[in-house]
């Protein structure tokens, strides 16, 4: 009898602590999904959906080293003091600069909706003189909102953009084709069989001198004054383009509202073969006046730009431009660019300038009527894109 209950009684508790442990239990909840980042493949390689939206980003830039020595062509060439005598010397141009580029696209019931920014780091040895000195600043080069054919913001304006730069030289501005910087509304057609148009709203940016003659009808600096628009109407850019597997032809028109004169350009692309590619480009301005046009930059009232580029191979290049102005300045830019691996570039290239004259002032705007003078200068760049 004692044995019955005694094991009844055993029985009774093991279930009694059972019990209390089973309520006690520790519930593991079951591990969420994880959610990683997709692949969007719709505007090229390298885009991604941000997590929890439709728009599709891309996060690039370069990072660049250049060393250059001599005039470099367009008249930046760094100058130093001589630590024993204080005379002045030529020394090297250093810079080098770190550019963070994004892109976003997402496609909308009115069309693609993209941005593109670039922010540019950069690191020199020479301040915007010539003189040397360690010199950093931060630019933000672009920075605007497409949706369909329509653009707005931090731009280059379309007066260069919609027709393309000069050739594939790191100097092409040895005579300047415009100026660049500017914030802008435009519009661009595309009908899609070739055929393109634009038209482009801009502010302008930089600044220009004003000289005026004294009693003796020598020039004197008066002024350093804004390039952008000096009321509230802006600066007008046309544009036409017709691309096909040859090449293209393209034109732009431009008004510059404040000195109210206009400028224009025609380009003409082409590919003589699977090497070699060429173009021709010339430009009219009504304004002969070098230091007010923001779309007239070079000497007397026309221009004009010619050059190519032959590929050795696939890896390696060789970039020319030859470019001359109504004002007698001759620029000319070669240089071998060489692929060492995807992604790292490396280009070398020498540049000469002859300056010409325009009214009563020199190239360099020294308005002393001096005799031409020519400049001598090279690059020597390393790039890595990403």
């Amino acid at each position: 009898m004692k044995i019955h209950t005694l094991l009844l009684g055993s029985a009774a508790a093991l279930i009694a602590v059972s019990g209390a442990r089973a309520a006690d239990a520790v519930v593991v909840a079951e591990p969420e999904p994880a959610e990683y980042v997709k692949i969007c493949d719709v505007y090229g390689a390298g885009y991604f959906y941000i997590p929890g939206t439709e728009t599709c980003l891309r996060i690039g830039g370069y990072v660049r080293y250049d060393a250059g020595l001599g005039d470099i062509g367009s008249f930046d060439g760094a100058k130093t003091r001589d630590r024993l005598d204080g005379d002045e010397q030529d020394t090297w141009q250093k810079n080098a600069r770190l550019a963070l580029r994004t892109w976003t696209g997402q496609e909308t019931e009115y069309g693609t909706l993209k941005t593109f920014t670039e922010t540019r780091f950069n690191f020199g040895n020479r301040d915007g003189s010539g003189e040397a000195g360690n010199k950093g600043d931060i630019q933000l080069k672009w920075a605007w909102i497409q949706l369909g054919g329509l653009r707005v913001g931090k731009d280059e304006s379309a007066y260069d953009t919609f027709s393309g730069y000069a050739a594939n030289v790191i100097q092409d501005t040895l005579v300047p084709y415009g100026e660049f910087d500017t914030n802008l509304i435009s519009y661009t057609f595309d009908a899609g069989n070739g055929f393109s148009a634009l038209v482009s709203l801009e502010q302008g940016s930089g600044s220009y001198d004003t000289y005026v003659k004294d009693g003796d009808g020598n020039w004197v600096f008066t002024d350093d004054n804004d390039q952008t628009i000096d009321s509230y109407v802006p600066n007008v850019v046309l544009g036409a383009k017709y691309t096909q597997g040859w090449g293209g032809i393209s034109g732009v028109v431009a008004y510059n509202s404040s000195w109210e004169e206009w400028a224009g350009k025609v380009r003409l692309d082409v590919n003589a073969t699977d090497q070699i590619s060429l173009f021709i480009m010339g430009g009219y301005g009504t304004d002969d006046n070098i230091y007010r046009s923001f779309y007239k930059p070079w000497g007397g009232n026309w221009a004009v730009w010619g050059g190519g580029t032959y590929k050795f191979s696939e890896k390696t290049s060789l970039n020319a431009q030859v470019s001359y102005d109504e004002g007698e300045t001759l620029g000319v830019a070669v240089n071998v660019a060489h692929q060492l691996v995807p992604g790292f570039t490396v280009t070398a290239e020498v540049d000469y300038v002859n300056e010409g004259k325009f009214g009563d002032a020199d190239y360099r705007g020294s308005w002393s009527g001096a005799d031409k003078d020519s400049s001598v200068g090279g690059i020597l760049r390393f790039q890595r894109d990403f």
